[in-house]
């Protein structure tokens, strides 16, 4: 593989041939297509980002070419990793996010309060990392589509540094550039007003609060507007309606809307630093922490959505802003029952209100109880059931009047309606009954109340989610012991959803240390395995939950069990660097040289990710340094491979061999670390005695690799320490012939150079 010229640490330039030729199209605008694609040596899945030159012009993918050494240091776990380059793609090669955008998120998902406060605080997280270098690197293209999501989805920032404003750029065609990419509700005012200052860090602030009213309202902000009006509205402090934010909000909705405003200030000097707005989120962040499960509302698309794994789906929430705008002219007496409502003026309601209202069907086959009900007022529901109303009406989605009294925790209005008939064991579209969801929602007084009113503890929802499951997974240790008590234990014990996975695989995947004791003492089994034969043990060690590993081990769970991928709890917490875990699991017994079905031990793993820590403790347990894996890589090969000079001093401090040949081509480590332009590996390895005349199955020595690539430290340390100039690789050239044809002069010089 070729490499851009220059200092070590660069990308690589990476080669369509490089990937596997099946590339899934994830995301495409007018300028770029985003494709998922698997590396073929290390079956890795990557994010390529090709760019249309045809329409952001060659100069725009040229300035990326020349960020790719800043992007190189930007090294922070909410911000994506960018990998490299593809120049015969005209694109960037990046971290794969598998659940995409959110964007996409918000407009396929009704996201809970906790989950949205997390997200906005990951977000700002990432953009206080990105503001505190030195310079401050702008992004100056913050939106919801360029925040991209994890497997258990939690926030990085994408496409920073792609955007840049030029010395001399009139505002007028910078604003062009901006606009033409979709970009016109997160421009501030200053940008099409006569400040003269060009975009600061204010910039991607105002941009920021923009994005926060899209996460706490689920909508676009200005829909439908124009280009021109949305300027006209901002310049003259108009900003997206707050009114639009859910009426049944948490009372920590408040200070984060407060914080929202103040970011997009129309005065860019008041507006706060990404410093202060990330300490104001965590605190409220904290207060709301609980998993954030969602739902999805496109159910003529179920089976296309993507998969969110542990995170389970509560019904998108029925309130009056969901509703379509209703006219509060008298003269259409429905609608004006319904703006009556609207409006809260429940005195008039109770007064106008007939059984013709009652019994009359709207959009959804929503009916006038469901929205009295979402109104939360006892008095107008009581009126309403009074008139006839059917206590188990259900929308088109089948939630019923209990299920959104309920959702909003309308303590008065719940037992109203159960005395009045209503069921406690009557499910939506998808089987969720009203225990289901005041089990996720925590609310313990409802879930004794529904219980005691014949709700079933042990109902499933369609894929098999019982309401101990979402109790477990939301963290919620009152709800569970409830549940749990009306359980019986072989139910505890064994009963599973769809993916296979108990109450216990899931207090345990979240780190719910209380609720997992309680599972345990009930007979819970911690060596059930789910469909890919993950243990509660592999989901809490992957996660970092030390103590939950703890109490799993002392229950008896085998530290030996292997998923379906051949990897033990070990493989997966030296992968993520949890050095803690791997320690208590090498002292119950766990194999420090377990493979996987590709012939990777814990070893390799932590080496592959950099976790020196890790390294050295599965060495001080027995772990072998030179293990072979897939192809013959040893831990030393992939630490080189990937850069990691930190492990691959522990390593060959642990005596490594320096000299293994991989079996596929017989490179050895130093080739590895030449072809990466890992100059640090490089000289760690030839001071612990490298061959650096060893040959590869092409004959290539590690200077046809190290001219080839052009890094001139590299030649320097290899000529000094004995490398021959003259030995011919398969080809018949020399290291010189190579650097010739790859126009690497510098190297050229170089190694024509006598004294060598």
């Amino acid at each position: 593989m070729d490499w851009f010229e220059g200092s070590p640490g660069q990308f690589r330039d990476f080669k369509k041939g490089d990937f596997e030729a099946n590339w899934i199209k994830l995301a495409e605008c007018r300028f770029n297509q985003v494709y998922q694609v698997k590396l073929k040596v290390w079956r890795e899945k990557c994010a390529l980002k090709s760019f249309d030159t045809t329409l952001c012009g060659n100069n725009f993918y040229r300035r990326i070419i020349e960020e790719v050494s800043n992007m190189a240091k930007v090294k922070f776990k909410y911000i994506i990793s960018v990998y490299g380059l593809c120049s015969e793609a005209t694109a960037v090669v990046m971290e794969y996010m598998s659940n995409g955008s959110l964007n996409n998120l918000l407009a396929s998902h009704t996201l809970m309060w906790p989950k949205k406060f997390q997200l906005i605080h990951e977000a700002s997280m990432g953009m206080n990392f990105l503001h505190s270098m030195k310079p401050p690197l702008l992004h100056l293209n913050l939106k919801t589509s360029n925040i991209l999501l994890d497997d258990h989805l939690h926030a990085k920032i994408s496409d920073f540094g792609l955007i840049h404003w030029e010395e001399g750029t009139s505002k007028k065609s910078f604003m062009e550039h901006l606009t033409a990419r979709g970009n016109i509700s997160y421009i501030p005012p200053e940008i099409f007003t006569q400040c003269p200052d060009p975009p600061g860090t204010s910039f991607d602030v105002y941009s920021f609060g923009i994005m926060m009213w899209e996460i706490l309202t689920q909508h676009k902000p200005y829909a439908g507007c124009s280009v021109t009006t949305v300027l006209l509205q901002v310049s003259h402090g108009k900003r997206p309606c707050v009114e639009m934010i859910p009426d049944q909000k948490p009372y920590e909705c408040e200070p984060m809307i407060s914080i929202m405003q103040q970011c997009w200030d129309q005065d860019h000097w008041k507006r706060p630093q990404f410093s202060d707005t990330v300490m104001k989120t965590e605190a409220l962040s904290e207060v709301m922490k609980i998993a954030g499960p969602i739902h999805s509302h496109q159910n003529e698309d179920r089976d296309q959505t993507t998969d969110y794994s542990l995170l389970v789906p509560p019904v998108h929430k029925i309130a009056l802003h969901d509703m379509p705008a209703l006219p509060s002219d008298d003269q259409h007496a429905t609608y004006g029952i319904l703006s009556l409502l609207s409006k809260k003026d429940f005195g008039s309601f109770r007064r106008s209100v007939k059984r013709e209202h009652v019994c009359t069907q709207f959009s959804g086959e929503r009916r006038l109880l469901h929205y009295t009900v979402a109104s939360g007022d006892a008095e107008s529901v009581e009126r309403v059931l009074s008139l006839g109303a059917d206590v188990n009406c259900a929308t088109a989605r089948g939630y019923n009047p209990l299920i959104i009294a309920v959702l909003h925790r309308l303590h008065d209005i719940i037992p109203l309606l159960l005395e009045r008939g209503a069921s406690a064991t009557q499910g939506d579209e998808d089987q969720w009954t009203a225990l289901h969801f005041a089990a996720q929602n925590g609310d313990d007084r409802t879930v004794r109340l529904l219980l005691d009113k014949g709700a079933v503890a042990d109902a499933r929802e369609k894929t098999g989610w019982m309401p101990l499951h979402l109790a477990c997974q939301n963290g919620h240790e009152t709800v569970a012991r409830l549940l749990i008590s009306r359980l019986s234990e072989v139910v505890v014990r064994e009963r599973q959803e769809a993916r296979g996975r108990t109450a216990l695989h899931l207090a345990s995947a979240y780190g719910h240390l209380n609720i997992a004791k309680l599972l345990l003492t009930k007979g819970a089994d911690p060596n059930v395995t789910d469909c890919s034969l993950f243990t509660s043990l592999h989901l809490s060690a992957e996660e970092g939950h030390n103590r939950v590993v703890r109490e799993l081990l002392k229950s008896g769970a085998s530290a030996e069990s292997a998923d379906s991928r051949g990897y033990t709890a070990l493989h997966l917490a030296a992968l993520k660097g949890h050095t803690g875990i791997c320690r208590q699991l090498l002292s119950n017994g766990a194999s420090p040289d377990s493979r996987t079905l590709q012939g990777w031990t814990p070893m390799h793993l932590a080496a592959l990710r950099g976790h020196e820590a890790t390294v050295v403790q599965l060495e001080s347990h027995g772990g072998c340094v030179n293990a072979t894996g897939e192809n013959g890589w040893t831990p030393l090969h992939l630490a080189c491979h990937h850069s990691k000079s930190e492990v691959a001093a522990k390593l060959l401090l642990a005596r490594a061999d320096p000299n293994v040949p991989e079996e596929r081509t017989g490179w050895t480590p130093l080739h590895v670390a030449c072809s990466s332009v890992s100059f640090p590996c490089v000289l760690q390895l030839i001071s612990n005695h490298a061959d650096v005349n060893a040959v590869n199955s092409a004959k290539a020595t590690p200077l046809h690799l190290a001219a080839q690539q052009g890094c001139v430290p590299i030649v320097k340390a290899l000529l000094l320490n004995g490398a021959d100039r003259t030995l011919l690789d398969s080809s018949g050239s020399t290291a010189l012939t190579l650097a010739q044809r790859c126009e690497k002069w510098e190297i050229v010089q170089l190694l024509e150079k006598s004294s060598w």
